[in-house]
């Protein structure tokens, strides 16, 4: 089998993953009780959670 004379740039590799994306958003079950059922995957909530943890610089909607 053949094997390349010279290692691939991240760069190079980077350009061929670009185009990976999915076509409907994900969504995951929340860690939080009081929030909402559902969370879109690796993005932060309303409320200001990620992963079950608080993240500084939300405040408290009054």
């Amino acid at each position: 089998m053949a094997h390349p004379k010279r290692k691939h740039s991240h760069q190079r590799s980077a350009k061929r993953r670009t185009h990976f994306t999915t076509e409907m958003l994900e969504l995951s079950a929340t860690k939080n009780v009081q929030g909402d059922p559902l969370h879109v995957r690796h993005c932060a909530s309303k409320d200001g959670y990620y992963k079950g943890r608080r993240l500084p610089g939300y405040k408290e909607k009054e």
